[in-house]
């Protein structure tokens, strides 16, 4: 089963370029038989760019993610802690295989949904 996310598109950017080899999130999807994020770069694109396997889910506080994961971050250690600001705890999803859409593709056209604020279930997509 697949996950769509939406992400920042300069962070979108970065995942595929390898530069950012993990996504964090305050919440995240409880599925555990989710394998893939579908990528949904935001304002200004506003289209579905392409996907990747999930390699691992970090779940610890704010302070071991970083210390983990900083080398890969994708961004500064000041956004990392304002984004998860009044919370002790996050999550960091593991980039293992990314793939880019040759052609990037409409939201509502191709998946008949609107962007969500965190994450959507993508049931019977291959």
């Amino acid at each position: 089963m697949k996950v769509l996310l939406s992400i920042k598109p300069e962070f979108a950017e970065k995942i595929f370029n390898g530069s950012k080899k993990f996504e964090y999130r305050r919440s995240i999807f409880k599925n555990p038989n989710i394998k893939t994020v579908v990528v949904y770069a935001s304002y200004p694109v506003q289209k579905v760019i392409g996907e990747f396997d999930i390699d691992e889910i970090i779940n610890t506080n704010i302070n071991d993610i970083w210390r983990e994961t900083c080398e890969y971050s994708g961004i500064s250690k000041e956004y990392f802690m304002n984004y998860f600001t009044d919370r002790k705890e996050g999550y960091a999803i593991k980039v293992k295989k990314v793939r880019r859409y040759k052609n990037e593709l409409n939201l509502k056209e191709h998946f008949g949904i609107i962007p969500p604020q965190s994450f959507v279930y993508l049931e019977n997509v291959k």
